[in-house]
């Protein structure tokens, strides 16, 4: 466990960088606080010993001034280096912290986007930004706690042993008692309890974030938090957890470790009784009455040290634990980087007996698909839900890596070209694409942040977004979500579009592009859309069949296999899984409700 520890902090320093020497100097300013803070207690004793030794004549007491204004340049200076040691360490903290949220997110960028599906952005951030709050406590102060008082132990001990080394032995006896408290409830087998504990609040935190999210749909239904399962099983473990560790572990040896050092002085009395009997026959009471005074007033200081002891001990497992979550960020896969890019001949795409399985799935999504889409065809996948269509699309920009096989582009397998050529390559249009609490002018941008205004306001005008413009209260550069601006979903559709029309990409992928839009956005969206895909590759995935009816072919897709490929007529022709498809389309658009008497 020791060596874990250091393992940690020695990670966490480097986290630090340049500001790692902050956090050795803060440590250094700390023991010498620690030590400057015992002082004035030394002064109190020469108080006592002096007042003692000529009593009851006080007034030949002549030295009591000057101990209080040592005790008090002593506190002040103890503080004033005790500041300067919160500030080395808290600079240090924070930039340590930041490096770790910037690092994460820096690392997130390279991971395949086919990992946020299954780490959800709740669980995500709890990790890396709790997890870094978490360390604050550790460097900000724990670090310097700890070795200030070692510094602060190691000089009790020197003062404990100076005077009377049986009274010291007595008072350091609560040192012990607490020490083996405090390992019993954090040392051993408990230690896993920590992480345990973590580990069901990062649920518990992905788990709320879901239910957030589907609040709408809870409240339509007039559901409460009870009926979201994951939400209260997650609720419940955690409670669990927490009242098992409280209640069950720290309970008594919390109890024991708090009348241990609170109640230091007792441990002191006994042998303060069998030492002054010895000391009244010899006639050194006067000497034993001075000693016990200061071993009286140093027991309170073994409290303060062994509460910081704790503190810190409870610090440093916060960090592993932390630290262990972080790492589960750190460590998540990225993608590949090939070792010789090369750059595609054209925007045809080649799919060569590609097979793909989910982490954790039996079965495969996608199994020996071929297919090829020449330079400027627009091919439409097609198929019943979990066919395969948008895992299909998905491998192109390598949200995920093929399991098997390859998919090239312009003769060059995906996994050659370098990301940035790739993503710049390929447009996307999703069924729910996502505008950022910024300006419309903003979000367009996000595609081309080089672009200008007038490109910006032209890529808008042919996503047929003049109108949505014109209402809005400062135009282009109004900002969504902010102050009641609220957009349909069809009008965010086609803000979306004009993303995509702004990056100009070669190869687009729409994935159920007007899966939202009511019949007046689609007809919008669909022209839009025409501008889109004018000279590029297009991948169409669709469940709205007269959507696709003059790509130049249809894909159809079944439990991850190509079943059937050719034009909406072929299809036809064949009288298979696309022709079924197709009358149950058409079943559906001329379904409508009639009345008992029409019936009739």
């Amino acid at each position: 466990m020791k060596e874990k520890k250091q393992s940690s902090l020695s990670v966490l320093l480097a986290y630090a960088g340049n500001y790692k020497s902050l956090t050795f100097l803060g440590m250094i300013f700390s023991a010498v606080a620690m030590v400057l803070g015992m002082m004035p207690y030394v002064c109190i004793w020469l108080v006592l010993r002096d007042l003692i030794n000529v009593a009851p004549n006080w007034s030949e007491a002549v030295n009591i001034g000057k101990y209080a204004w040592m005790a008090a340049a002593f506190a002040i200076s103890g503080i004033v280096v005790y500041f300067f040691a919160l500030m080395c360490t808290h600079l240090a903290a924070f930039r340590t912290a930041s490096n770790i949220r910037k690092q994460g997110i820096t690392h997130l960028m390279k991971t395949p986007l086919g990992f946020f599906d299954n780490n959800g952005s709740g669980l995500l951030r709890n990790r890396l930004d709790n997890g870094a709050a978490d360390t604050e406590t550790l460097l900000a102060h724990n670090l310097a706690d700890i070795v200030g008082t070692i510094a602060m132990f190691l000089s009790l001990v020197v003062l404990m042993i100076v005077f009377d080394w049986r009274m010291g032995l007595s008072c350091m006896l609560a040192g012990v008692v607490s020490v083996g408290a405090l390992f019993s409830m954090m040392g051993g087998k408990n230690a896993a309890l920590m992480a345990e504990y973590q580990t069901a609040q990062d649920v518990m935190s992905k788990a709320g974030t879901e239910y957030v999210r589907g609040i709408p749909v809870v409240k339509v239904f007039q559901q409460t938090v009870y009926s979201f399962k994951a939400f209260e099983k997650a609720i419940n473990d955690y409670s669990k957890k927490a009242e098992h560790y409280q209640a069950d572990v720290c309970k008594v040896p919390q109890a024991i470790n708090l009348t241990a050092t609170e109640g230091a002085f007792v441990f002191l009395i006994p042998v303060a009784l069998l030492i002054g009997a010895s000391a009244l026959n010899s006639g050194n009471f006067l000497k034993f009455v001075t000693n016990f005074a200061f071993y009286s007033v140093f027991s309170a200081v073994i409290s303060t040290a062994l509460a910081r002891i704790m503190f810190g001990a409870s610090g440093m497992m916060l960090a592993d634990t932390a630290l262990m979550r972080i790492n589960q960020v750190m460590n998540a896969p990225v993608l590949p980087v090939p070792d010789k890019k090369e750059i595609p001949a054209d925007n045809s795409i080649v799919f060569d007996h590609v097979s793909f399985t989910y982490e954790g799935s039996d079965y495969p999504a996608l199994d020996d698909v071929s297919f090829r889409v020449n330079n400027g065809e627009t091919i439409a996948l097609v198929g019943p839900s979990g066919g395969g269509k948008t895992t299909t699309a998905s491998l192109i920009p390598r949200f995920w890596d093929v399991s098997k096989g390859s998919i090239r582009i312009g003769g060059v397998d995906v996994r050659n070209i370098d990301q940035k050529e790739l993503m710049n390559r390929i447009a996307f249009v999703f069924q729910n694409d996502h505008l950022f609490k910024t300006s419309i002018l903003e979000n367009v941008r996000m595609a081309r942040p080089d672009a200008s205004v007038e490109e910006v306001t032209e890529a808008l005008k042919a996503a047929q977004c003049e109108e949505i413009i014109a209402k809005l209260p400062s135009g282009i550069n109004t900002q969504v979500k902010a102050k009641g601006v609220f957009l349909s979903g069809g009008e965010q559709q086609r803000i979306a579009l004009a993303r995509a029309i702004l990056k100009d990409a070669s190869i687009v992928v729409l994935d159920e592009a007007t899966a939202f839009a009511d019949p007046e956005n689609e007809a919008l969206i669909q022209k839009a859309l025409k501008t889109l895909m004018k000279n590029k590759t297009v991948i169409m995935i669709a469940h709205r069949l007269s959507t696709v009816v003059s790509a130049d072919r249809i894909l159809v897709l079944d439990q991850g296999k190509l079943v059937e490929e050719g034009k909406h007529e072929e299809l036809l022709s064949l009288n298979g899984k696309y022709a079924q498809m197709w009358n149950e389309y058409n079943q559906a658009v001329s379904w409508k409700i009639t009345s008992e008497k029409e019936v009739a």
